[in-house]
C-alpha cells in the first residue's frame, strides 16, 4: 500500500492531469460502489466532506438515517491505467462514517478493521495471500455475458489452446501498473478458466486488492471482447472457481506459524488457529460461499472441498498445509469462492482463528487420503462432517454461532441473513431447465 498524504495526492492529481477521482467502497454483499468527483472537488473529499444516501445501498442504513460520509484512505490512491491519457481517472478506497464522525458499523471494511485491531492488541499481524480464479466467456450480440467458450484448454495449457492468454497477459500488466506484485498466472483446469495470484499482504490491503483485482480483470476482459465471470460454478460438469485463502500470523515481523521441528512444519499456534477455523467453518460458510450458486461448486469430484478435514498431503480436505520453507508456513483454506465479500471473509477467518488460539482448540487428526472415495460410514467413523449443502443450511448454521454476530455486529448480521433468506426463497420459486427436461414430458 502506498503512503500518500493529502498533499501528495493533490500535487499528483495536478501534475498527472487527473480529471476524475472515483471514491470507492464495498457494500455488505461484496459489490463495489463508487461516486465520481472532479479534481476540483478533491480537497473537499480529502477533508471527509462527501456525503451520500446510505439508504440506497442494500444492507446499509434505513431512510430515517440515510446520510453517510465517505472518508478516503489516502494509502489506496491509484491511477486507472486503462483510462485516457488526458483527463485521467484515479481512485480512492473509502471508509464509511456516520454524520457524528463515528464509523458506520455496517461497513465491511470497518468490520475487518475491528478484528484486525483485536489481533493487533494481542500482538498479531494477519497476513493473507488469495488465489483468485475466474472464467473468460464470450459476449452475445448485445454485449451481454454468456457462459459460452469454444476453447478446450486445461491446466497450465498455453496458446493456441488457451484462447485467453493475451487477455490474461494484459490483466497482469495492468495490475502491476497499479502496484500489484503478481507472482504467477496460468490457465486452470476447466475450459476458459484462469488464475492470477498476487503476493500476500496484511489483511486489509489484501481485501482492498481483491476488490481492485476483480474490477481490473473485468475491465480488461471487456476490452478483449470477453466477460470475466467470478461466478463460482457457471457450468455444470467442470470445475468451479475458488478463491483459496492462504493465512499466517506474524509477531514482530516473524511468522509464528513456522516450527521446523513439527512433521508438518507448523507451530502450536497454527494448529490452534486451524482448530478455530474447523470449529466455526459451518457458520462461516455463509460468508465464504454467499450465493445459491456457491453450493453447486462444493460437491465431491470437482477440485473443491465438500468435507471438513485437514491434510498436509492431499487436496481433497477443506484445509491444506502447503509445503513451505524459510519461515513461510501457512494454512490454506480451500472453500471460499470469488463471489464472497473479501472484507467479511477475512474478518470471520481471523476471528475464528483467534478463537482457536485463545481457547487452545486442537484440530482432529489430519486425513491423508482422498475423502471423496470414502463411504459415508467410513467418514462417520473418522468424524468427518460435511460443509453445508445449500444456502438455506448455511444460513441456519450462521445464525447458531454467536461468534458470527460478534464479528459482524447485530444489525449487519440481521440484514445479511434476511437478504440471503430472500435469495433462497426466490431461487426455490424458479422453474429450472433440469425440471422441465425431467418432468414436462413424463408427468
Amino acid at each position: 500500500m502506498s503512503r500518500y498524504t493529502k498533499k501528495d495526492i493533490l500535487e499528483r492529481v495536478e501534475e498527472e492531469d487527473v480529471e476524475f477521482i472515483r471514491l470507492q467502497f464495498t457494500d455488505l454483499f461484496g459489490s463495489m460502489k463508487n461516486l465520481a468527483i472532479t479534481s476540483s472537488h478533491l480537497k473537499h473529499a480529502l477533508d471527509n466532506k462527501v456525503m451520500f444516501d446510505g439508504s440506497s445501498i442494500e444492507g446499509f442504513v434505513g431512510i430515517d438515517e440515510s446520510d453517510l460520509y465517505l472518508y478516503p484512505d489516502t494509502g489506496t490512491f491509484s491511477m486507472f491505467p486503462w483510462r485516457p491519457q488526458h483527463g485521467k481517472v484515479a481512485r480512492l478506497i473509502c471508509d464509511v462514517y456516520r454524520p457524528d464522525g463515528t464509523f458506520y458499523e455496517g461497513d465491511p471494511r470497518y468490520i475487518l478493521k475491528k478484528v484486525i485491531s483485536e489481533a493487533a492488541g494481542e500482538g498479531y499481524t494477519f497476513q493473507v495471500g488469495p488465489e483468485c480464479e475466474f472464467f473468460l466467456y464470450h459476449l452475445d450480440d448485445n454485449g451481454l455475458p454468456t457462459n459460452i467458450t469454444h476453447e478446450q484448454a486445461g491446466y497450465f495449457d498455453m496458446g493456441p489452446l488457451d484462447f485467453g492468454e493475451n487477455a490474461r497477459r494484459d490483466m497482469v500488466m495492468t495490475l502491476e501498473e497499479m502496484g500489484f506484485q503478481v507472482e504467477r498466472s496460468h490457465h486452470e483446469n476447466a475450459p476458459a478458466q484462469h488464475e492470477i495470484d498476487f503476493r500476500y499482504d496484511e489483511a486489509l490491503a489484501t481485501a482492498d486488492n481483491i476488490m481492485t483485482f476483480k474490477m481490473a480483470v473485468k475491465t480488461i476482459a471487456k476490452r478483449h471482447g470477453l466477460h470475466a465471470a467470478f461466478m463460482p460454478k457457471p457450468k455444470s460438469g467442470v470445475d468451479g472457481s475458488g478463491m483459496h485463502i492462504n493465512m499466517s500470523l506474524s509477531r514482530n515481523g516473524e511468522n509464528i506459524f513456522t516450527d521446523p521441528s513439527d512433521p508438518c512444519g507448523v507451530s502450536r499456534e497454527a494448529y490452534y488457529f486451524m482448530g478455530g477455523l474447523l470449529k466455526h467453518i459451518r457458520a462461516m460458510t455463509l460468508i465464504l460461499n454467499p450465493t445459491v450458486n456457491s453450493y453447486k461448486r462444493l460437491v465431491p469430484g470437482y477440485e473443491a472441498p465438500a468435507y471438513i478435514a485437514w491434510s498436509a498431503r492431499n487436496r481433497t480436505p477443506l484445509i491444506r498445509i502447503p509445503a513451505a520453507g524459510g519461515g513461510d508456513a501457512r494454512i490454506e483454506l480451500r472453500s471460499p469462492d470469488p463471489s464472497c465479500n473479501p472484507y467479511l471473509s477475512l474478518a470471520v477467518c481471523l476471528a475464528a482463528g483467534l478463537d482457536g488460539i485463545r481457547k487452545q482448540i486442537q484440530p482432529p487428526a489430519g486425513v491423508d487420503m482422498n475423502i471423496n472415495t470414502l463411504s459415508e460410514k467410513e467418514r462417520e467413523a473418522l468424524g468427518i462432517e460435511r460443509l453445508p449443502r445449500d444456502l438455506k443450511e448455511a444460513v441456519e448454521e450462521f445464525t447458531r454461532d454467536p461468534l458470527m454476530k460478534e464479528v459482524l455486529g447485530e444489525e449487519a448480521c440481521r440484514k445479511y441473513v434476511e437478504a440471503k433468506r430472500r435469495e433462497w426463497e426466490a431461487y426455490n420459486a424458479q422453474i429450472s431447465r433440469w425440471e422441465l427436461e425431467n418432468y414436462l414430458l413424463r408427468i
